[in-house]
Order: C-alpha cells, then sequence, then structure tokens
C-alpha cells in the first residue's frame, strides 16, 4: 500500500524507499513554516519600533491587522490559484512575494513603509502558503493516514513561530531588527529551489495513487459528510452549492472566532503583555516558542484523533479548552503562570485546524478543498485582523488587555456550540469503492 503505484510513465524526481507523498509533505512543511515564521514576526517587532519611532502600540497594531486582514483574503486567491495551477507555482511565487517584502525592511523608516511591507507585501505573500496549502496537499495526497498528514501540516505555523521568534528577538536584542530580518531572506531563498526542482501538485504527476487510495478500510473514521444533492470527490461545484449548506457557514463563524483568539489576540499581544507583565523580552519570546512546541504536540494529536473520532465533535472541545484558557489569563502575572498558559494554550492553539480541514473536504469534495477553504480561512483572517486592532485599542485607552483576554475567552465558548452543530450525516452515505486510475488522471476519490 505504501507504493500506491498506477503507471510506470511518471516517476518521482527521487528514488526514495518511502511513499513519495511524505516527502512532498516534507516541503510543504518547510515552506509553512517559513511563512509563518516570517509572518509573525512584527508581533516581535512592536517594542523595538515604539522605542525607535514613537510609533503607538495601536498604530503598530492596525499595520500587524492589516498583515492578517490580508493574509485570509489571499486565501480564497491562492485557493484559486492551487485548484487551477497546482501547488508547485504558487508556493514559488508566494516565496518571492515574502523575500521582497521581508528585503523592504532594510530601508524602512516611516510608518507607511511599514504598513505597507509587513502590512500589504507580506501579508498577501503568507496567505499563498498558508493553512490553504496545507488543507490541499494533504487532501490530494493521502487517504489513509490523512489526519495525521493534516496535522503534521497543520503544525508547521507554530514551529515557524518556535524557530524564528526567539532567534529573531534574539537577534534584535544583539544586532537591531534590520539585520536580523536578514536570516528570515535567507531562509526564504532556500527553499526556492527545492520546491521547483522537488514538488509535485498531485500523487498522479509521479504515477502514484493517494496514500492508501486501494484501501478503503484505511479511510479516516471520521466518515464523509457529502451533500445529500450536492456534488462530491473530484466534481467541481458552484459557489450556490457551497453558501447554501450551513456546513460553510458554522466552519465559517468559529474559525473567524478561531482567528481572532489566535492570530489576532494571542499571536499579536502575547509577547507585548508579557512585557508589560515585567517579564524580560527573550524569555516572552521564548515563552511563545514553548507554546508553539505544546502546539505542535496538539496539532498532530488532533489530526491523529480526527482518524477515529468525529472531527465536529473533537474541534468542540478544543475551542472549549481554548476559552477556558484565556479566561484564566488576565489572572497570570508570574514566569511559572505564563509557562502554565503556554501549556495549556498551545496544546489547542492550531489544533482547530486538522478537524476543519477535514470537514471541509469531507463535505465539499477534496478537489474543491483550495477554494472553499480559502474562504473559511478568509473568515479566520477578518475575526484575527478584527481582534488584532481592537485589543491594541483596548490596550492604549484602559492600560491593559484583561477586557480583550475575557472577550476572547467568550467568544472561543461560543465557537464551541457552533461545532457541535455541524452534521456530518456519516451513515447515510454508502461504502466508497475505490477503482484505480491510469498516470495522469484526476485524483482518487476516497471520501
Amino acid at each position: 500500500m505504501q507504493n500506491n503505484k498506477i503507471g510506470t510513465a511518471a516517476r518521482p524526481p527521487l528514488s526514495l524507499p518511502f511513499y513519495y507523498g511524505w516527502f512532498v509533505l516534507s516541503i510543504v512543511f518547510l515552506t509553512t513554516l517559513t511563512s509563518a515564521g516570517v509572518r509573525s514576526s512584527p508581533s516581535v517587532l512592536i517594542h523595538p519600533l515604539e522605542a525607535e519611532f514613537g510609533w503607538s502600540r495601536a498604530l503598530i497594531a492596525s499595520a500587524v491587522s492589516m498583515n492578517l486582514l490580508l493574509f485570509g483574503v489571499a486565501a480564497p486567491i491562492s485557493g484559486w490559484l492551487i485548484d487551477k495551477y497546482g501547488p508547485r507555482k504558487v508556493m514559488i511565487g508566494s516565496l518571492a512575494l515574502l523575500i521582497f517584502g521581508v528585503s523592504g525592511t532594510m530601508a524602512m523608516d516611516q510608518f507607511w513603509q511599514f504598513f505597507l511591507v509587513w502590512g500589504v507585501v507580506v501579508g498577501l505573500g503568507a496567505g499563498g502558503v498558508g493553512s490553504v496549502l496545507t488543507a490541499t496537499v494533504g487532501n490530494r495526497w493521502f487517504v489513509a493516514r490523512r489526519g495525521l498528514a493534516l496535522g503534521i501540516l497543520g503544525s508547521a505555523s507554530s514551529t515557524g513561530q518556535i524557530i524564528f521568534l526567539p532567534l529573531f528577538m534574539a537577534a534584535i536584542t544583539y544586532a537591531g531588527w534590520r539585520m536580523g530580518s536578514m536570516a528570515l531572506i535567507i531562509v526564504a531563498i532556500i527553499l526556492v529551489p527545492l520546491i521547483y526542482f522537488f514538488m509535485r501538485d498531485d500523487p498522479s504527476e509521479v504515477g502514484l495513487e493517494p496514500y492508501g487510495a486501494g484501501d478503503p478500510a484505511g479511510a479516516s473514521s471520521g466518515g464523509v459528510a457529502s451533500l445529500r444533492g450536492m456534488r462530491s470527490g473530484n466534481a467541481t461545484i458552484t459557489a450556490r452549492e457551497v453558501i447554501s449548506h450551513p456546513t460553510f457557514w458554522l466552519l465559517a463563524a468559529s474559525f473567524f472566532v478561531c482567528g481572532g483568539t489566535a492570530n489576532g489576540l494571542i499571536g499579536t499581544h502575547l509577547i507585548p503583555h508579557e512585557i508589560d507583565r515585567g517579564i524580560p523580552q527573550i524569555t516572552a519570546a521564548s515563552l511563545l516558542g514553548v507554546m508553539g512546541a505544546l502546539n505542535m504536540v496538539g496539532t498532530i494529536f488532533s489530526g491523529w484523533m480526527i482518524d477515529r473520532v468525529q472531527p465536529q465533535r473533537w474541534l468542540a472541545l478544543v475551542y472549549a479548552l481554548r476559552g477556558l484558557s484565556l479566561l484564566m489569563l488576565p489572572f497570570v502575572h508570574s514566569i511559572s503562570g505564563f509557562f502554565l498558559f503556554a501549556v495549556i494554550y498551545g496544546l489547542d492553539w492550531f489544533a482547530t485546524v486538522p478537524p476543519s480541514m477535514a470537514i471541509t473536504a469531507d463535505t465539499f469534495g477534496k478537489q474543491n478543498v483550495g477554494k472553499v477553504y480559502g474562504w473559511i480561512f478568509m473568515s479566520h483572517q477578518i475575526g484575527a485582523a478584527i481582534m488584532a486592532s481592537s485589543a491594541g485599542a483596548l490596550r492604549t485607552w484602559l492600560g491593559d488587555y484583561h477586557s480583550a483576554f475575557f472577550s476572547g475567552g467568550v467568544i472561543a465558548l461560543v465557537a464551541a456550540g457552533l461545532a457541535l452543530q455541524i452534521k456530518t450525516k456519516t451513515k447515510a452515505v454508502p461504502p466508497v469503492t475505490v477503482h484505480a486510475q491510469p498516470a495522469g488522471a484526476s485524483n482518487i476519490n476516497a471520501g
């Protein structure tokens, strides 16, 4: 089952002792990791920019908010491009945008330049290699172990923060924020030839089936939630079919909350909040790295779980845990307290991603994941942008983040309730028989 060969006309560019899709997954993981590290870097820049230019917290947060918003706006665009032209070309183009944007940091000395570079260019570039890419690749290349693959790819964002944020903070401390930005550029440049020579868009391009496509028993046990009367699998669906189903709106609404409480609130404001509490800068960034490390465990475990349980129930549990941790945060004052929060919140930071991706693919078809999940992810980033900006404004007006954290906790609990409303209709769907297709054919519909 590991080779899943369907033809000999096309072969992988490398001879590997394991399924080539795992190597594709590693390339996408590294690309998403780098993109996440670059996109999240402005949270480390808040204090240095305040000190050097005298810009207010709310003003800087507005640029971060634009970054998050355009990161989301780029999602449906990149989803359409991925479905039409393939992940490989989109990955290269997005990295080129990131390299161009971060390079502009070296000459930046006015706020409009910071807003343009980090708010617009980096936001759009990162949107091309975000969750839409990982959702598409995970669902195209894997039937068996799909949840695990989505969990691994979903953990790439937190891994990027583990690696980049503490190093970036150290570089800022010892060499300044301009020189620290150079490291981000170098890593992105290295990835471009790796993607060009070894990335492939679909298993059929290298003479393979999706992993486990020949073994219906190996598919995720969460089941297929294809809509009655809606096309499924590889067939193209219309916008009317998507927006007419409540699953789309429930996912979009809950993901709006996810973005607001994760990227918008914690991802942007946790480090400044810790520094406000007297935590040293490098320690604050390291605590975020600890949270990212736990998130790797939580996200991979989340993917593993959705191979075994209904994804909407798992999604609700993750949101509930997040809400409770945010309600605790205003009462934390010490390093040990922040460490405990990092552990609790870290376990569910991106754990919402694998079940949301799986529900999208099972409901709307794997070949439609890019375009559909792109719109769902845009709602995630709209929530992130609103929360990043409003939390910065609340900090400026009230002098602390307490009301922002309390609000985040409440809406996360609301999202848990929304997730429980998602219906999968698993029992109504007959078993799927998987047939091999000739090389170059469409992806196997493994449901």
